[in-house]
Order: structure tokens, then C-alpha cells, then sequence
């Protein structure tokens, strides 16, 4: 077998950073050759599904030499030795080039020139012979290079491929009888193991029926099947009616009850009834008697007619005469005895996916040397099968030249997915929504299932349904960027898929979790806004609703003269109070905030803000830290070896928000503005600085008004330390006696 040139005893491996994950480089063929050394734990993944991926399923079902769905570590690496080996230059698989080179193909060894002619040779079968590459497209229709009508040396048959009548005959029947395979032309065909179990379930099928000619088992000749068919038809019903006569036989007096009560025949006569009716069939096939017979034409119940009627016909007749109409229970005893040999043999029976083609039919083929030439078929078809498997070598390596780089980059590292000139494999598209482009979306089956792991990634993922006609699948969208005030369960967007296609997306399910920096500084905030809404609405509904209810009450109960309103003093006061203390804290605030020197005014707003924010934008700064593509990748089967980070500023070239194009311009005049917007901003902008400018001299005004109290001794030593130090009095002086 040919094999890549050994890999070296030392490699200098070169790794580089991006995200925070360090992984390896692969740039040259030496990387490739020494791909077995490097350290697994030093790769990104260690198992990735072979669907679901932005990948040739062909490719993935190729280097999935197990079978079991999934790509490891050393099926990788024996693609990549197998693919190193039959090139030149095993730096070709790095290019991911979407076309083979037959010159590419290496000549070194025999097995290498083989693979050369054959590549030749599919050109020519598809009318390409000036042509010198090939691409996985002209792998499409086998059909073209293996035609149905001749050999192609895959160990399968089809009934095309041969020009004889009665061997396209035989495979037909064994394609029926045991099943087939599909061969390289797309074709069912036959396998010689099938040939093999075909020929055995039919001798085994041949021998078995031989032993019914035997007196011994078909004791009524040709009638034997039919008696029997019809004695199992009525077994289980006659042996329940002769077990009702024993018992009755023991006591009389259960006779009533085993002939059913009166009552279960007026419930079944209120009903339109049916001679064949699962009702009727329940009662017993005749009138049960402590020493009767049982009558097969007359008398029967007529539920079970027909099936007495045949037992008559074909059992009783053959056995005891036309005459007998009835059977004790020791005659039917001795009929299940009499034809019991033929039952054992029944259940003995093999071969059954032989009877479709009948005994005649199975005769025939084994008399004839039909099977000598099937088998002389076979031989001729092995010849062919070096020639073949090199035509088939030429596919995978074509599939290997163009996507093994890719498997590479998002297997070995991810480096397409940290780039920003390529897609990562597990990248389905990118999702239009709420003025944002998300470029993380993964394929995914069960939302459900998918979250529950998910959840561990700390990114905020919105589960979304798509459809295109009657095509539909379900992705799960990573927004990195922006915030989340407008995504919610049921709003609609648009995706497009790798090929380019739009999908409708509508979100199904949402894992919530901080999107950015500046989302969670103004978080508290918006929920401050939305609790005072809330309250708003809610005191507003409960207003209008009592308002509605006292007018319904006033139309309809007669007017009376309302009593006089008395003032309610306790009211007025504790509003008085109420208002008093809320202005003498605003005032105290401003105080304080005037004795400041006006270069602090800011840095005091901004302290303000920073304590409120703090805590949000901490949680989330740990957070975002934390988000991890791992969880979501494994969802979906793969087995993620490092950490995969989306800090902020990946995040931020992930999902992308809206943006003008370059040298636009924006109308500064809206005609559909509400009101004047530039008196509007000026009203707003005045009362709030009339507003400013009052509660300022209120506070100016504490020392010098009229009626303020007079500042006690331990107030204005709480003032003189609270003022700057560059306004205090020089030491040794005493301040100056506080204005009353």
C-alpha cells in the first residue's frame, strides 16, 4: 500500500494567537507530514459530525472510514497521509483548490501512474479528453463513468450489465427474494453474498417442501393445506365452546351464564346489527349444552358461519363424510390429530422469501447452469476491479485536494472562523434582523435539546425557525453586538444561506445573556423607565376602569344631592410634609453640590452615573469574558478541545449593526415629524434650566434668607468640613460669625 513519507522525528512547530487561543499553523507540506506529532491536545477539535457542516457530506463520508458519523483525530490523519502520498507537492492540499491537476498526481510508484490513467480515462468517458482536470462536479453522475451496461468491477451485479436473458432473470429474482445493493452506476444490483444466501434459502426452501409428498405428512393429499387452513381458522372458538360444555357438564346451573345473559342481548339489539359485527363474534359459536355437539351448518352463531361452513367443506368432509354436520368433542380431537403432522411441518417451514417466485420457478434454477454462469460473472467483474477502485481513488482524491484545507482550518485550528475572509464550516449564513447582520448562525435540529447545553457559552442565542416553500430548518443566531431591546419570540427577519438562498426566519426561543458593554451601562436606566411605564400604565387602566364603573353607576341610579366635601386638614398637611421634605433634600443636594467648585460639577455627575452602572457593567464585563463558542458547537455533536473566546471586539466584527454608506447625506427636514422639533428641544431645554437655576438659589439662599433657621453650632461645623479646603479660613483666624 502506498504511504506518505514518514513524519519527522522533530518539528518546530508554529503557533499564533487570535481570540486568546493559541493553535498551530499549517502552511507548508512539512506541517501536514508532521501533522501525527503534534500533541492532540494542542488541536482545536477532536470530533466533528460529518452533517450539518458547510462541507461536501461526499467528502466527510469518505474520511468517516467507521461509519459511525462522526470525524476524529486519526481518520483525519489518514486522509490527509493517504491524499500527502499521491501528490507532487502534498503542499497542494493546503491551497484548497477546487480543481485537480493530473499533472499534480505523483508518479513515484505504480500505484501513483494507475491513478494518472485512470484520471485520463474518466476524461475521456466524459467526452473530455483534451481536458487536464478534474473537480468533484464530474463525480456527480457515475453514471457517465461507470455506464449501467458493463462491468465496473464493484463486486455488484445489476441485471443491465449482463446480455444474458436468464441470468438478468435470476438476478431480478434475487433482488426480490434476498434484496440488493446499489452499484457504482447508481443501479440495484447483486453481490455474491447475496448469491451465496439466495441459492441456500432455495435448496433449504426445495428440500423443505420435498417433505410434504410423503403420505405421513400430507395425510389428505392436495387437500392437506386447505384443512388445515380452515381446522386454525375456527381453532381458538371451538376449543372455548367445548370448554363451556365441560363446565356446564359439572354444574348446571353456569349453563345460563355461559350462553351470555339476557341482558347483553338487549344491549346488542338497540344497536343496527351486522352478522359480521366484532359483538356478535364475542358470543359463543353455538348454543353451549352440558352434552351437545357442535353444529357446523345449523343452528351457528352467525358471526362464525361462513368460517363452519368452510371447516365443513375442506376438513370434516375429507376426513368423516359429506354426511357429517356436527362434531362431539372427541371427534374434533381426533381431526386436530389426524392433521397434525402436516401442521408440525408447517411450522418448520424455511425459505420463505422463496415462495414469491414459486416452486416451479425454484426448480428451474437450481436444474439449470444458470448459477455456474452467475458465478463466472462475478470472476469477470473481480478482474476488473483494480482498474475500477483507481477510478474511484481518483474521486477522493479530487474530494481531498479541494476540502481537506478546509477541514484543516476548522478541525486541526479555526482559523477561518477568526478570519474575516472566509466562513467557518459550522457558519450557515448570515441572519438579517433588527438592523444588525449576524454572521454566527449555526444549523441546529432540536432548539431544546441544543439549549440546554448551549446556555454554558454566556452568549445571548436566538433559536430561530426558517422557511423557504416547503423547505424549512431551525438555526441558532450568536448576537454579539448592540443590544436586546427589540429582540423578542416572534419577530421575523431574514436569512440567507451559503448558496446564497433567503430564508424567512422568525425567532422561536431566546437564551438571554449581556450582548455589549453599552448595553449594560444604560441598563439600569431603561429599567427604571420601563418600571415607571409600567406603573404609569397600570394606575392609568385602574383610573379609567373606576372611572368607567362610577358613570355606569351614575346613569343608572337616580341623582342625589351630593354632601358637602368637608377639607380633610390631615391630607393637607401630610402633603405639606411630604413636599417640605422632598424640597428640603433637593436643596441640601444642591447645597452641596454649589459649595463644590464648578470644575467638579462633572466629575461629580459622572461619579453619579459610574455607582449606578457599576455593578451591571462589572456582571457583564465577566460575562462577555466568559463567552465561549464551545457549549454551542457541542450541541451539535462536535467534541471542542480549547477554549473558542468571542471577546468584545470579535464580537463586534461578528454581528454587525447599521451603518451609513460612505459621503451620505440625511435631510435634516422630516414631513412627517410630530410638532416643531426645534421649539419642542428649546421648551424642554428651558424649563429644565429655569428648573436648575431655582433649585440653585434656593441653595444660594440658605444663608441669607430672612426665614431660614439659624445654622446650630454642630451644622456649621458639618458645613466648614465639608467645604474645600482652599475655601476655609487660614489657621489661627477665627471664620466669620454665620449672617442670621
Amino acid at each position: 500500500m502506498l504511504r506518505a513519507p514518514p513524519a519527522p522525528a522533530f518539528h518546530p512547530w508554529r503557533f499564533f494567537r487570535t481570540g486568546g487561543l493559541v493553535q498551530a499553523k499549517l502552511q507548508t507540506a512539512e506541517d501536514l507530514l508532521a501533522l501525527r506529532t503534534l500533541d492532540e491536545k494542542l488541536w482545536v477539535a477532536l470530533s466533528c459530525p460529518v452533517k450539518g457542516l458547510q462541507l461536501d457530506e461526499r467528502t466527510l463520508a469518505l474520511i468517516d472510514t467507521d461509519r459511525d458519523g462522526h470525524i476524529h483525530v486519526p481518520e483525519v490523519l489518514e486522509a490527509v497521509e493517504w491524499a500527502a502520498a499521491r501528490l507532487k507537492h502534498p503542499a497542494d492540499l493546503l491551497k484548497g483548490a477546487p480543481a485537480l491537476s493530473i499533472d499534480a498526481i505523483s508518479d513515484a510508484g505504480e500505484d501513483t501512474r494507475v491513478l494518472a490513467s485512470s484520471a485520463r480515462e474518466i476524461l475521456k468517458r466524459l467526452g473530455k479528453p483534451d481536458v487536464t482536470e478534474l473537480s468533484p462536479d464530474d463525480f456527480l453522475k457515475p453514471e457517465r463513468i461507470f455506464p449501467s451496461t458493463t462491468l465496473n468491477g464493484d463486486g455488484v451485479l445489476a441485471p443491465s450489465e449482463s446480455d444474458d436473458a436468464e441470468i438478468q432473470a435470476l438476478l431480478k429474482d434475487i433482488v426480490a427474494c434476498v434484496g440488493g445493493e446499489k452499484d457504482r452506476s447508481g443501479t440495484d444490483g447483486v453481490t455474491p453474498e447475496k448469491a451465496a444466501a439466495f441459492f441456500d434459502q432455495l435448496t433449504a426452501y426445495l428440500e423443505w417442501v420435498a417433505k410434504s409428498a410423503g403420505k405421513d405428512i400430507a395425510v389428505l393429499g392436495e387437500h392437506t393445506a386447505a384443512a388445515c387452513a380452515a381446522v386454525a381458522a375456527v381453532r381458538n372458538k371451538i376449543e372455548d365452546f367445548f370448554a363451556r360444555c365441560r363446565l356446564s357438564a359439572f354444574d348446571v346451573r353456569a349453563l345460563a351464564a355461559l350462553n351470555r345473559q339476557e341482558a347483553e342481548y338487549l344491549a346488542l339489539a338497540a344497536k343496527d346489527l351486522d352478522v359480521t359485527s366484532q359483538e356478535i363474534a364475542a358470543f359463543p359459536v353455538a348454543r353451549v349444552t352440558p352434552d351437545g355437539p357442535l353444529p357446523l351448518l345449523k343452528g351457528v352463531n352467525p358471526a362464525w358461519a361462513g368460517a363452519l361452513a368452510t371447516l365443513h367443506r375442506d376438513a370434516v368432509t375429507p376426513v368423516f363424510g359429506e354426511e357429517k354436520q356436527s362434531l362431539t368433542a372427541e371427534e374434533w380431537q381426533s381431526l386436530n390429530a389426524r392433521l397434525s403432522p402436516y401442521e408440525t411441518w408447517l411450522g418448520r417451514k424455511v425459505g420463505t422469501c422463496i415462495e414469491q417466485i414459486g416452486v416451479n420457478r425454484a426448480r428451474e434454477i437450481l436444474a439449470g447452469d444458470v448459477r455456474k454462469r452467475l458465478e463466472a460473472l462475478f470472476a469477470a467483474d473481480k478482474k476488473l476491479q483494480p482498474e475500477c477502485d483507481a477510478i474511484s481513488s481518483v474521486e477522493r482524491l479530487v474530494r481531498y485536494h479541494r476540502d481537506l484545507r478546509s477541514l484543516l482550518h476548522n478541525f486541526v485550528n479555526f482559523a477561518d472562523f477568526y478570519s474575516r475572509d472566509r466562513w467557518a464550516n459550522f457558519q450557515a449564513g448570515k441572519l438579517y434582523l433588527d438592523s444588525r447582520t449576524c454572521e454566527l448562525c449555526i444549523q441546529v435540529d432540536d432548539p431544546n435539546v441544543h439549549a440546554a447545553l448551549a446556555t454554558m457559552s454566556k452568549a445571548y442565542v436566538a433559536y430561530l425557525d426558517c422557511h423557504r416553500g416547503t423547505d424549512a430548518m431551525k438555526i441558532a443566531a450568536c448576537f454579539t453586538q448592540g443590544d436586546s431591546d427589540y429582540l423578542f419570540v416572534g419577530r421575523n427577519g431574514l436569512f440567507y444561506d451559503r448558496q446564497g438562498r433567503d430564508w424567512h426566519a422568525t425567532i422561536t426561543k431566546i437564551i438571554e445573556n449581556p450582548i455589549s458593554m453599552r448595553e449594560a451601562f444604560w441598563a439600569p436606566y431603561k429599567k427604571v423607565i420601563r418600571t415607571v411605564e409600567e406603573q404609569i400604565a397600570q394606575r392609568a387602566s385602574a383610573a379609567e376602569t373606576a372611572s368607567v364603573a362610577n358613570l355606569a353607576t351614575a346613569t343608572t341610579k337616580p341623582a342625589q344631592s351630593a354632601p358637602p366635601r368637608k377639607l380633610d386638614l390631615s391630607s393637607i398637611i401630610g402633603l405639606s410634609v411630604a413636599l417640605g421634605s422632598i424640597g428640603t433634600f433637593l436643596a441640601t443636594v444642591f447645597t452641596k453640590f454649589v459649595d463644590l467648585p464648578t470644575w467638579e460639577w462633572p466629575l461629580v455627575v459622572v461619579l453619579l452615573m459610574l455607582t449606578i452602572s457599576l455593578p451591571s457593567v462589572l456582571i457583564a464585563w465577566m460575562k462577555l469574558r466568559q463567552r465561549n463558542l464551545g457549549p454551542i458547537l457541542e450541541a451539535n455533536g462536535w467534541a471542542i478541545n480549547g477554549r473558542v473566546k468571542i471577546n468584545i471586539p470579535f464580537g463586534t466584527a461578528l454581528t454587525e449593526r447599521v451603518k451609513l454608506p460612505p459621503q451620505a447625506r440625511v435631510a435634516s427636514s422630516d414631513p412627517y415629524a410630530s410638532g416643531h422639533p426645534v421649539r419642542d428641544r428649546v421648551i424642554i431645554y428651558g424649563i429644565l434650566a429655569i428648573f436648575a437655576a431655582a433649585l440653585l438659589l434656593v441653595a444660594r439662599a440658605e444663608r441669607t434668607w430672612p426665614f431660614a433657621p439659624a445654622v446650630t453650632e454642630k451644622a456649621a461645623l458639618s458645613r466648614a468640613l465639608l467645604k474645600p479646603i482652599g475655601n476655609r479660613p487660614p489657621a489661627g483666624k477665627p471664620a466669620a460669625p454665620a449672617k442670621k
